[in-house]
């Protein structure tokens, strides 16, 4: 899960007592950042193909890509609140973004199948990153970022399974 670092403390906030430690919140802050990152990524790849998308399945695509889009986008949010309450500040630049992601950008404006794809492997990603976080989580007895990235798994992992089945009608 390490990719370079990707919190930056408050500094002018008071000593937070949640009951996770400095080393436990930063090890989680660094994870969820990291998680946000790939998650803002594949927002922006999900959106683009919503709006670039052609072909003989355009509406399904079209209308699937949107909903993932908009998950994502909520999904963001809730990532970067999370971080904020560990007592970091969240990340909110593309540099940012792309330094700490592993969801890669497209280049062009790929076929359709292609597309799905794409998406496959960046859900795939996103799926991997927040495996490893919920196992950060219990041992930090975080039970918020555990709960958070739990349901973040389960979102990702139904939607590469609906994502494949639009390649194997």
């Amino acid at each position: 899960m390490k990719r370079g670092r990707g919190v930056q403390k408050e500094g002018s906030l008071p000593k937070i007592n949640i009951g996770i430690g400095e080393k436990d919140r930063t090890r989680l802050g660094e994870g969820l950042a990291i998680l946000l990152a790939d998650t803002y990524m594949l927002y922006i790849k999900t959106q683009n193909f919503h709006w670039n998308v052609t072909g003989p399945f355009f509406y399904s695509l079209h209308t699937t890509f949107e909903k993932q889009y908009q998950d994502l986008a909520e999904a963001n949010d809730m990532l970067a609140e999370r971080i904020r309450s560990l007592g970091f500040f969240a990340i909110a630049t593309c540099t940012q973004f792309k330094r700490l992601s592993s969801v890669k950008e497209s280049v062009g404006i790929p076929q359709a199948s292609d597309m799905v794809e794409e998406l496959i492997k960046g859900n795939e990603i996103i799926t991997r990153t927040a495996r490893a976080l919920v196992t950060v989580a219990a041992k930090a007895d975080d039970h918020g970022t555990a709960d958070l990235v739990t349901g973040r798994l389960e979102t990702h992992e139904k939607a590469i399974w609906m994502l494949r089945s639009l390649l194997n009608p």
